[in-house]
């Protein structure tokens, strides 16, 4: 055990991406204590809680999650699973490790969050709330996503449909239905309409999200819900981290040697005249995340409706979730979301990234021996982001001609935010392009523009310094498409396109030559991954 801690601590890599994560986590505190304390009407505890959880939610996913579902990818783990060390070790080991480091970003939190009760904007109460949820269920998420990776295809498949009913049951009940579920459930016999909606009350109010914002509005009674949610968590945890241990010898034997059939005899996607950009998609696309583009469509086609509808809207259907994303933004708020998680893949750089030095070093290897140009590299790169992120995408257009369409917004405002949508995604893809082929980590820089980023450009919009917000790139998309950004915007819009272009093209002539740099000085050296 011991060793896998000192392996951790030497670890170039994971030095510097712990010390990422933890410089966020501060910065992101921070900044939320300045909200607090200037703006305290739209910046409170609540606000506050449900950032901290998000948080926790992302560092569990890359601390832990991350890193287990790419150890079994490397066939060095096969000189430990010939060994004493049982498969099971390994995986509980790393899960310990990745637990540690989690913790250690969390508890780094402290001091800002002992500040906040110092100065009156939080209670004392509320901060081992706001230490607890997101590290317990940032490790539900790790080791949750450890799991499902583990899982054999058959099991995600299934798993992938089961996911579809409950986005169909939660589009069904939580948002047509919402506040009416009562009435329409009124009929059935035995007054089971009642137990349904209790149980679905339950759900609500013991979930982690439910939890703390009860918990942040009500300090003094939530200890119980606390209590049952954590359990709950805490119990979650141990479960995924045991079925984890005992899939992962089994996760190893599919990953290296058991053959992939096709079995939905389907015929299967031509190679044709790009094999790097057609293997960058195949390997995208194993792991698509197409429940989440299924919910965001499902739920965006609704509240598109209701935006056309207005108060044609039929008086037996749910308003309730609808007006709280009114009050959030409405549909330019939604679709700019959309827009950001479609630059999450062209940020991190997933179709040609590898997880370790090793990997890249073997892979580079084949690649650099053939005539493959910068260009080849981008066009692969690109086709890997657009193939991941194109589904959101969609979506955030449909929403802004929805918008449009209902009178929320001007066409020539749906014209500006596209615009500046499509700059995002590039000034993005370059910015990690320009990573991937200098040799430098993307999980810090994919941290940094997705996360970051629009933190602070929402904490901006919320203070004096609204235009400032106007002008960082998320914030563009958003102002851009709802008219109020400052006559600065398509100054700042143009130049973010001009230095793109630059960039890109400075980055095409130089890619191959970087990796030929960086694979000289990184073959064959010993470096702990």
């Amino acid at each position: 055990m011991q060793a896998f801690f000192t392996l951790a601590a030497v670890s170039t890599n994971r030095q510097r991406t712990f010390r990422a994560i933890l410089m966020g986590h501060l910065v992101m505190l921070s900044v939320l204590f300045g909200g607090l304390l200037f703006k305290p009407a739209t910046t409170g505890p609540v606000l506050l809680g449900m950032i901290v959880l998000v948080a926790g939610i992302v560092e569990g996913a890359l601390l832990i999650g991350w890193r287990l579902t790419q150890i079994p990818k490397s066939q060095a783990l096969e000189f430990l699973l010939v060994s004493s060390v049982r498969p099971s070790t390994v995986l509980i080991a790393e899960a310990l490790v990745g637990l540690t480091l989690l913790g250690m970003v969390t508890l780094g939190g402290v001091p800002i969050l002992l500040i906040m009760a110092l100065e009156g904007v939080i209670g004392i109460d509320d901060v081992p709330v706001l230490l607890a949820m997101p590290l317990v269920f940032g490790a539900v998420t790790g080791l949750g996503l450890t799991v499902w990776a583990y899982e054999p295809e058959r099991v995600r498949r299934w798993g992938e449909r089961l996911g579809i009913l409950g986005i169909l049951i939660y589009l069904i009940v939580g948002v047509l239905a919402g506040e009416r579920l009562g009435a329409w459930l009124s009929g059935l016999p035995f007054d089971w309409g009642t137990d349904v909606v209790a149980f679905l009350r339950l759900l609500h109010d013991y979930n982690p999200f439910g939890a703390m914002q009860f918990a942040m509005e009500q300090p003094g009674w939530a200890w119980t819900r606390l209590t049952w949610t954590l359990s709950i968590g805490i119990g979650l945890t141990g479960v995924l981290l045991i079925r984890g241990a005992l899939r992962l010898h089994g996760h190893f034997h599919d990953e290296h040697y058991r053959p992939r059939m096709n079995q939905d005899n389907a015929r299967r996607q031509a190679v044709s005249d790009e094999p790097l950009s057609w293997w960058a998609v195949k390997r995208v696309s194993r792991y698509a995340g197409r429940i989440n583009v299924w919910l965001a469509g499902g739920f965006g086609l609704l509240y598109a409706a209701y935006a056309i509808a207005g108060p044609n809207w039929p008086t037996w259907l749910g308003r309730a979730v609808f007006d709280i994303f009114d009050r959030l933004g409405g549909l330019a708020m939604l679709a700019t979301a959309l827009m950001l998680l479609a630059t999450v893949p062209a940020a991190f750089q997933y179709g040609l990234w590898d997880s370790n030095a090793h990997d890249r070093c073997r892979r580079l290897e084949l690649l650099l021996l053939t005539d493959l140009d910068g260009a080849s590299f981008w066009q692969a790169a690109s086709a890997a982001a657009c193939r991941r992120g194109r589904g959101y995408f969609v979506l955030a257009i449909f929403l802004l001609l929805a918008a449009a369409i209902a009178g929320q917004i001007t066409w020539v405002q749906v014209a500006a935010g596209l615009s500046a949508g499509v700059i995002l995604w590039g000034f993005y893809f370059t910015l990690g392009f320009r990573a991937f082929a200098s040799g430098r980590q993307a999980n810090q820089l994919g941290i940094a523009l997705t996360v970051l980023f629009p933190l602070v450009t929402m904490l901006l919009a919320h203070t004096e310094w609204r235009n400032l917000a106007a002008l960082m790139p998320p914030g563009s998309v958003y102002f851009a498409s709802t008219g109020a950004a400052s006559p600065w915007w398509l100054l700042s819009s143009l130049a973010l396109a001009v230095f793109t272009l630059w960039l890109a093209r400075w980055s095409l002539q130089r890619c191959e030559s970087d990796l030929r740099y960086w694979y000289d000085q990184n073959h064959c050296a010993s470096a702990a991954t």
